[in-house]
């Protein structure tokens, strides 16, 4: 890796940036790299010794083996300096202390190690609740609040939860969802499930739900069960003040946080304490050159990954100043994120590729009326960001002078693994640039050869990194499968990659059954086997299309049994479906008839051929394994009759 030296137009770090940055050129970026790639021990335990541990470490810093052919694969046991530490660090300049909270979650029967679940609307109580379940050594998982009563208590059953954090209810914009009568659905699908391990649940009666002028909202109906429900606030009062920290091994879980999976069951992401939390704490000062004085606001809801690292632990860790947002940003005007960079000054701030391509829309007028001379780092996260979209960002929002840091990672990295450093990389648009320190990433081709120079295929690492995922929650043997079966002795992330004539890393998507809609991962098996459930639908499958807000939308394909009509009615119960058992981000946008799939004579659905029917392209290439080819022109013609 040398210092880029590119025909392509590039954006360089500004000088005032530079001037005080942790990381301050490339240079500086390279020689820090090269010490936690040869010398991973003493780079992390730099890190370490910044954190307060109870007592010294024995052992072996780093042990690992993404090799299955040589036995158990385990992603990374990370034994710090000092292997113990205690949670009470994690609150940061927040004036809410997780204390009172966490001896609520005692009285309420939480118990350490013991999984519990949230599905809180995006508020201090959620924030405060992971810190107290932190605190009392409870893993939490977070459920993000616009799943469905199926995908919560497919959840709730995995986990085995014993307590329960809900809200009466939420406003998405105008709408008002009510979260206790999901929950309680949630609760009885368990019950159905065999499943009845929540013994409470506590219910945050949520300031959202109050009108402009403070009074009461009497919209919402709150379904209420005695023996097991009871209100946060009530329950608050009878807890104690203080609450000893449980002191915690550094390989104990923090939490766990359920993806999508390949096969259509969520797959249950498993983090631990302190590899996890010394990961999140050095991304979030060198990625977004964290200083006191700075204002960071992450735009994403903490139920996502980016919101658990870059909401709560990172910028907590760092003592960070953090603006927290609930709602949407077009609502109650498409000025809403401009008004509040502008009122609380922010500084650093990291959203979406969505969210940008949404304002986009409407243009530089909405802008114009917001100072937001206060940025000087902005962010995308969630998907891959179109060069288009990224000079809109830079030029419209950054005002031409704040770097545009393009993070590339997920649930299972737990942080940032390639990214640009706003005062050190050049900067090209669209691409995620290098990786972060401790970081290794290659290409690799179909046969698991590796690629040199100028290459495209499989993204994988090499090595762990201390914020990596340990296993999926009770699934050892599909995380071995998932991510070290196909190519033994590498961690593979499912997404492709390209590399080009400057080392700088691409992006090009999930290769694996996957899709990413407005940043959120979805399976493609889940979605088909919620059609499946239909009584008229023989068999379905379910593609990405191009969409110009979302970077990515479900095209379904649908075969009906015997003389079932397609019409718009059939297609409405179909997307209501898909909403009831897997959530509203889920929704299909197309809808198409499929009298018959593309399939291969062993009878294998070829999604490559049905991606370039739903794309309208006919550049199809080989199709002899086809056993009936005439099915793909029929799919063509029919193609502008799916239901939108």
């Amino acid at each position: 890796m040398v210092v880029p030296d590119s025909e392509d137009k590039m954006y360089y770090p500004p000088l005032d940036l530079q001037k005080k940055a942790h990381v301050p050129d490339f240079k500086t970026y390279l020689e820090l790299y090269k010490k936690s790639i040869e010398n991973p021990e003493a780079f992390w335990k730099e890190v370490a010794d910044e954190f307060y541990w109870k007592k010294p470490a024995t052992g072996p810093v780093l042990q690992y083996n993404f090799d299955v052919t040589k036995g158990t694969s385990s992603s990374n046991v990370w034994r710090e300096p000092r292997p113990t530490c205690a949670t009470t660090s994690w609150t940061g300049t927040s004036k809410r202390k997780p204390g009172r909270e966490s001896g609520l979650l005692l009285v309420s029967g939480c118990e350490k190690g013991r999984p519990r679940v949230h599905l809180p609307p995006h508020g201090p109580e959620l924030v405060c609740s992971m810190l107290a379940c932190a605190r009392i050594g409870a893993v939490h998982s977070v459920v993000f609040a616009g799943f469905s009563a199926e995908s919560l208590s497919e959840r709730i059953a995995d986990a085995q939860s014993s307590v329960l954090i809900t809200a009466d209810g939420v406003y998405r914009g105008e709408k008002l969802i009510n979260l206790k009568q999901i929950t309680d659905e949630a609760l009885e699908k368990c019950k159905e499930r065999g499943c009845s391990s929540v013994t409470k649940c506590v219910v945050v009666k949520h300031q959202a739900l109050r009108t402009k002028t403070g009074a009461a909202c009497n919209k919402l109906q709150t379904p209420w069960d005695s023996g097991c429900d009871v209100w946060w606030d009530e329950e608050m009062k009878n807890s104690p003040d203080q609450c000893e920290p449980e002191w915690m091994d550094s390989e104990d879980p923090l939490f766990i946080l359920y993806t999508s999976g390949s096969t259509g069951k969520p797959k249950g992401v498993l983090h631990t304490v302190s590899g996890y939390l010394l990961y999140t704490y050095l991304t979030f000062k060198y990625v977004f050159d964290h200083h006191h004085g700075d204002v960071f606001w992450c735009t994403a809801d903490i139920g996502w990954i980016t919101g658990h690292s870059y909401i709560t632990y990172g910028p907590l860790a760092n003592g960070a100043t953090s603006v927290l947002f609930e709602g949407v940003p077009t609502y109650p005007h498409v000025g809403r994120l401009w008004e509040i960079i502008q009122k609380y000054k922010v500084t650093k701030f990291y959203t979406a590729p969505t969210a940008i391509r949404l304002l986009m829309k409407y243009g530089r007028e909405p802008l114009q009326k917001y100072d937001l001379s206060s940025l000087r780092v902005l962010g995308s996260v969630g998907e891959p960001i179109n060069p288009e979209a990224w000079l809109w960002y830079h030029s419209a929002v950054g005002q031409g002078k704040c770097p545009v840091v393009d993070t590339f990672w997920q649930t299972e990295t737990g942080g940032h693994v390639l990214t640009p450093l706003p005062a050190a990389t050049p900067l090209k648009p669209g691409s995620a640039t290098f990786p972060f320190f401790g970081v290794e990433p290659t290409i690799l081709n179909e046969h698991g050869e590796e690629l040199e120079g100028e290459a495209e295929g499989y993204l994988v690492f090499r090595r762990p990194w201390p914020g990596i995922m340990r296993t999926l929650y009770k699934n050892q043997e599909r995380f071995e499968k998932t991510y070290f079966k196909k190519f033994p002795g590498f961690y593979v992330t499912g997404d492709g990659c390209r590399r080009d004539k400057d080392g700088y890393f691409w992006i090009t998507g999930r290769i694996d059954d996957m899709l990413n809609v407005s940043g959120h991962l979805l399976s493609t098996s889940e979605v088909e086997g919620a059609l499946t459930e239909h009584p008229s639908v023989a068999e379905a499958a379910v593609v990405g299309r191009p969409h110009q807000v979302k970077g990515e939308c479900l095209h379904c394909f649908v075969s009906l049994k015997g003389s079932t009509e397609f019409n718009h009615s059939l297609v409405q119960e179909l997307k209501t479906l898909v909403r009831e058992k897997i959530g509203p981000i889920a929704t299909p946008d197309f809808i198409q008839n499929a009298p018959a799939l593309p399939k291969t004579r062993s009878g294998k659905i070829m999604r490559r051929v049905l991606r370039q029917i739903a794309c309208n392209d006919r550049d199809l290439g080989d199709l002899s394994t086809l056993a009936d080819p005439k099915v793909v022109e029929m799919l063509f013609n029919q193609r502008n009759e799916a239901a939108a």
